[in-house]
Formats: C-alpha cells, sequence, structure tokens
C-alpha cells in the first residue's frame, strides 16, 4: 500500500438533488497534494427541533488534511468531537481545516451549533471489493436500487452462505433482510437512504454487518432478533423520527457492536427479552469503541421489555467499553439516563460491566438510571432485578450541573438492586467519593451498592 492514499465515494445518480446541503463546502487531500471535493449530504436530525445537518465520508490510508467553507456566516469559534479524538481545528476566515492519521467519525461544530453541525466519516481504506460476476454475491453497484414490491414488499431477502456486497455509490431505498439464514457477510461503502428499517436480521446465525451509511430510516437502523453470533461494525447513521432507534437486540446470543455512529431520536442502542415473536434470554453483548449521540432518549436502554408469561428473561454478561457519549436530551423523567437499566416484564440483569465510557453533554436527562419498576405503558409486570454490576472509568463535564439526578432503586424486597460498583467516577476533573459527588440518589431496596 502506498504511504498516503486517498479514496473518494461516487455519487449515484440524483443523489445530488435530493440530498445536497450547501451549509458546508467540504474538500480534503493527501498532504502537498491537489484539494478534491466531497459531495456534503443533508441527513435531518433532532425530531424535536428539525435540523438539517451536513454529512461528508472518503476513506484513506496514511494522512490527509480536512478543509471545511462554512457558506453562512464568519467563523468565531470550532470544535471538533468527540473531544477524547483531541483534534484542534485552524480557523482561518470563513475555514475550518485539520489533519487526520487514522480513520475517525467526527462532528464539526461552528459558533457553538451542534444541529446544523457537519459530521465527517473517514473511513479506512476499502480492501475487500467484488463485482456483479463474483460467485456467491449479492451485488447492488453505483446508483439507485428499489425493492421488488414482490420481496416482503419493502426489502430484498437475503439467503444463507450469502456475502451482499454494496458498492461505494450504491444507494438502497429498502431494508436487506436476514430471516431464518446463517453464514451472511453484509458489507461496502453504500448509502441505505430513507428506508422503513435498515438491516433486520432475524432468527439467523453467524451474520456480519459493516461499512454502511444510513440516511434518516424511518423506523430502526438495525434490528438482531432471536439471533447468534452477531458483528455490526463501522456503520453511520442519522434518524429523525418517533421510533427510531438505532441498534436494538432482541432474545439474542453473542452480538458485537464496534465502532459505530449513532445519531437517534429515539434509543441509540436498545437491549430488551422478548418482544413481539423474539423469545429467550440476552447472553454476550459487546459494545465497544463507538459514538452516540441521542438527540432525544437514550443512549444506552436496556431491560424493559421480557416475557412475563414465564419467570421472565435473563440479560446477562454485558460489556460496554470506550464509548462517547455526545448528547441525552430526554424530558420524559420516566426515560432519562445515559446508561439505564430500566427492568421491567419480569427480565434480569447481571454480570455487566460499563468502562472508559466520557459523557460530554446532557441537554436534559440523566448520568445512570438503575430501576426494577412497572411501567404500565410498556410493561405487564415488574422486572425480577438488577445484580453484580460495574461501572470504571466514567467521566462527565458539566456546566452548572444540568442534569437531573440519578437514581438506583428496586421494586421490592424479592426484587432488589444489589451488588453494583462505581469506581472511578470523574464529573468535571474530580473524582467521585460519594453518591452526592455523583448526583445519584438512592431509592429503596437496594443493597451492597458501593462507590470509590
Amino acid at each position: 500500500m502506498a504511504e498516503s492514499e486517498l479514496a473518494l465515494h461516487p455519487l449515484a445518480h440524483g443523489i445530488r438533488y435530493t440530498h445536497h446541503n450547501n451549509d458546508f463546502s467540504v474538500t480534503v487531500r493527501q498532504p502537498g497534494g491537489d484539494w478534491q471535493d466531497l459531495f456534503e449530504y443533508k441527513v435531518m436530525v433532532d425530531m424535536d427541533d428539525s435540523q438539517s445537518a451536513s454529512m461528508v465520508q472518503f476513506d484513506f490510508f496514511g494522512r490527509v488534511e480536512v478543509r471545511a467553507k462554512f457558506n453562512y456566516g464568519v467563523v468565531n469559534s470550532a470544535v471538533i468531537r468527540p473531544l477524547s479524538k483531541n483534534i484542534k481545528p485552524e480557523i482561518k476566515g470563513n475555514y475550518v481545516s485539520f489533519f487526520l492519521d487514522e480513520p475517525a467519525k467526527l462532528s464539526v461544530e461552528i459558533n457553538g451549533d451542534r444541529r446544523r453541525n457537519l459530521h465527517v466519516f473517514a473511513n479506512s481504506i476499502e480492501t475487500e471489493k467484488y463485482d456483479s460476476e463474483s460467485p456467491g454475491v449479492m451485488y447492488f453497484g453505483e446508483g439507485i436500487h428499489l425493492p421488488d414490491d414482490n420481496d416482503d414488499k419493502k426489502g430484498w431477502k437475503i439467503s444463507s452462505n450469502t456475502t451482499v456486497y454494496l458498492a461505494a455509490g450504491s444507494v438502497l431505498r429498502g431494508k436487506l433482510i436476514c430471516d431464518t439464514v446463517e453464514n451472511v457477510r453484509i458489507i461496502g461503502r453504500g448509502i441505505f437512504d430513507n428506508p422503513e428499517n435498515g438491516i433486520d436480521i432475524r432468527y439467523s446465525k453467524n451474520v456480519e454487518v459493516s461499512g454502511f451509511t444510513f440516511i434518516n430510516p424511518l423506523r430502526n437502523t438495525v434490528c438482531i432478533g432471536q439471533c447468534r453470533d452477531v458483528k455490526v461494525s463501522n456503520i453511520k447513521s442519522f434518524s429523525n423520527t418517533s421510533w427510531s432507534d438505532g441498534i436494538n437486540i432482541y432474545c439474542s446470543e453473542n452480538v458485537e457492536i464496534d465502532d459505530v455512529f449513532l445519531r437517534t431520536s429515539d434509543d441509540c442502542i436498545a437491549i430488551y427479552g422478548h418482544r413481539w415473536k423474539f423469545f429467550g434470554d440476552v447472553k454476550n453483548c459487546t459494545i465497544k469503541n463507538s459514538i452516540l449521540w441521542a438527540d432525544i432518549a437514550h443512549p444506552i436502554n436496556i431491560g424493559t421489555h421480557g416475557n412475563t408469561s414465564i419467570e421472565g428473561d435473563t440479560l446477562e454478561n454485558f460489556l460496554f467499553s470506550n464509548i462517547d457519549i455526545l448528547e441525552h436530551d430526554e424530558d420524559d423523567r420516566e426515560y432519562q439516563g445515559c446508561m439505564a437499566l430500566s427492568f421491567g416484564d419480569h427480565n434480569l440483569a447481571k454480570d455487566f460491566v460499563f468502562e472508559n465510557i466520557r459523557v460530554e453533554n446532557i441537554m436534559e436527562g440523566q448520568l445512570f438510571n438503575l430501576r426494577v419498576f412497572y411501567n404500565e405503558k410498556y410493561c405487564t409486570g415488574p422486572g425480577r432485578g438488577i445484580q453484580n454490576i460495574v461501572f470504571r472509568n466514567i467521566s462527565y463535564n458539566w456546566e452548572g450541573w444540568p442534569e437531573n439526578p440519578g437514581i438506583i432503586s428496586g421494586y421490592d424486597s424479592e426484587r432488589m438492586i444489589k451488588d453494583v460498583k462505581f469506581e472511578n467516577i470523574v464529573i468535571n476533573g474530580k473524582r467521585a467519593k460519594s453518591f452526592e459527588d455523583a448526583n445519584i440518589r438512592m431509592g429503596e431496596f437496594t443493597k451492597n451498592i458501593t462507590i470509590e
């Protein structure tokens, strides 16, 4: 591979006119090379205060310089988030520029505006490509693809032992469906444009999803129901409607979510037991190296739905690691929490670890919310309990402490929250030594909850 390499995504015919946003003009180049234009996509964000943000994307290896011209005024300030990337932009007039030495998913915010911002998705160079003649491959080439009305009406069904390849410049206006299949890979650099759902994976095993961008699906981006051995990586998604969760996991085992960017108007990551026709426990889930931005609802929400016709479902052995939470904004106190364990419907939670999580902003909400409850709107019974949970290396920088107090509360003496550890919780640069320092309120029916 060359010392430095840059690959731009081709643009499907017609998308230029329906999805362009002129707030920014963005170019990219290799060091000392010529500037190359990127296409600035319009993506809708934040259903409560709907705005058209911008998005660009490209692939690279080595080092590149990105330059964004702000077309509607003077640049007085510019911030690039996640702040953990420590990228300091240079401002000259109405231009903002910065260098990248590794792949990144970024928000460039001019004059403090987080809604009409610029999202920059800089991928690694794509090393695995296919064409329409490749055996065992379902191929979507450059251009706009519409589903056959006879094929589940709004999508394409995928067979077992298939690689689905979405070439750069491909645009799918429908969902992909994995139903009772195995050994499926869905990869590439394509775009899903306003589908009903993005990718539905149900009753399946050994499925991989990687590489795409989802522009405003009407509902969830990826749904994983009653599956085993599923991996989702390097996807980017924006949502702007009711019930438009990012990734939903139901009754599944061995699920890995890695390196995703989810900006949603409902929960970014939601994990449940039984719902609809999905049955069973949820075990061995890892969510890591990701960026979550909940314009509405929770960045992480676990446990509401389960099966009260039996003893209940068990959700166990979860790891959330190396995550940047850029926003949490929810005005309903019943549905708050950057990290929300809201256990109803006879669900039991055990053996969870949340570590190395950086929360940048809470417009309205709570940092932690742990409850065994009975939510009469969504549940048919209370949860069974929450036990053996660790929160380690969690940081949140605040101005004036805008969020509501977190809560830890069981349901009754038989449905308790117990054995929860908070280790190295850092609020505004200071390690919390008490629950008061961490702005956590302790409710009833709890046991062995510690902070150190």
